[in-house]
């Protein structure tokens, strides 16, 4: 398998149509269920993905400076 690069360049077309579907997407659901509804859409998506190298890469990326983002 090609090891692609992670793109962190804004690469959706129409980002904040596709907000505003993330957020509909948990309308009406309890925490807990919008908790499961996120969890089912990133194993979807990195299913789709695939590079378990790249999807490493995201989850440290998205891991960095957590502890910033709770203060």
């Amino acid at each position: 398998m090609t090891q692609t690069k992670l793109n962190l360049e804004p690469n959706i077309a129409h980002p904040d149509d596709f907000y505003e579907a993330l957020i509909a997407m948990h309308q009406g659901l309890s925490e807990e269920q919008s908790r499961i509804v996120n969890a089912k859409l990133i194993l979807i998506l990195a299913n789709h993905i695939g590079d378990e190298a790249l999807l490493r890469e995201a989850m440290a990326r998205a891991r960095e400076d957590s502890d910033q983002d709770q203060t």
